[in-house]
């Protein structure tokens, strides 16, 4: 009869991996040792509790110890499990595009407000993409919509058309590369129907000041890709452009909704006002930080400068 030393079950294995996370400064040891173990033995967190003393065969224990040391190095549970659930579905991610956070389900949030008097041929256009999960959720959630995804890494836009297409968001979502606004080119979606007219931008930009990099967990700075995290010495790098070049694509009462750093919306704020935006509204995160901030842009036509007397 084999020692019941030797013998590592559900129940064990999850005890140990837990108590190393935690030694180790993880803030959800135990979490994240169950959503591991449960992506190695094919069983949901409540199949594990229902399993406890199932023994882990050699080939299982293998596969975990693997992904353990992985995480225990800092790499992000996302990436390892290869998903993330945004806004209660399942996107595919990877190296190539940032880990989705639950404080930019805000964004999603604050558009689909700001635009619910929009026509149901609404059209939004999402920069910064990433995996696609800002666009393709207010595709899934306004099937009628038209939605343009763009992201500046080519690398990204192969993940976030992966996600497009398991998720069922096609044909109400396409994708594009483009630096911001640069790439979008004289039409809309080149459907001929003149340039700008969004009714609604989303931006979930970079915003980290570079100076804070020192101060980010190792599993960001080392395993997420810095173009999506880094907007320049003071943050606001990308975020001023969009700013300063969204009435440009702009309908008239068209609304921009952006994802900032902890700080910056008084700056934001300011800027948007000075640019010529109103009805500016700033959203908190779960923590407490303003987190998302958005504008009308009331220009009475796309591209020219917003009159402060122009109609509400």
């Amino acid at each position: 009869m084999s020692d019941e030393s030797d013998v590592w079950t559900v129940k064990r294995v999850l005890g140990w991996a837990a108590d190393d996370l935690r030694a180790r400064g993880n803030e959800s040891p135990r979490l994240e040792a169950e959503l591991l173990l449960a992506q190695t033995l094919d069983l949901t967190r409540i199949g594990l509790v229902l399993a406890h003393d199932r023994p882990l065969e050699k080939e299982e224990l293998a596969t975990y110890r693997a992904l353990h040391v992985r995480r225990r190095n800092g790499e992000p549970v996302a990436y390892l499990r290869k998903m993330r659930e945004f806004y209660g579905r399942p996107f595919r991610v990877d190296k190539r595009v940032l880990v989705p956070r639950p404080e930019t389900e805000l964004l999603v949030e604050v558009g689909l407000a700001r635009t619910r008097d929009a026509s149901l041929s609404a059209r939004i256009l999402d920069l910064c993409t990433g995996s696609g999960c800002v666009a393709i959720t207010l595709a899934k959630e306004r099937p009628t919509t038209r939605v343009l995804g763009t992201d500046i890494s080519e690398e990204a836009l192969v993940v976030a058309r992966d996600n497009a297409v398991r998720l069922g968001a096609l044909p109400s979502v396409s994708f594009r590369c483009s630096d911001l606004f640069d790439d979008l080119g004289p039409s809309l979606e080149d459907d001929g129907e003149g340039r700008g007219g969004f009714d609604l931008v989303t931006a979930n930009p970079p915003y980290i000041p570079a100076g804070d990099r020192d101060g980010l967990p190792r599993s960001i700075v080392e395993f997420e890709p810095h173009v999506a995290l880094f907007g320049g010495d003071d943050g606001m790098v990308v975020t001023n452009r969009i700013i300063d070049e969204a009435p440009g694509f702009l309908a008239t009462r068209g609304i921009l909704a952006m994802e900032i750093g902890a700080e910056q919306s008084r700056t934001v704020a300011q800027r948007l006002a000075i640019r010529g935006f109103q009805d500016i509204e700033i959203r908190q995160d779960y923590a407490g930080i303003e987190r998302i901030v958005s504008a009308r842009w009331l220009g009475e036509e796309v591209g020219a400068k917003s009159d402060s007397s122009g109609p509400a």
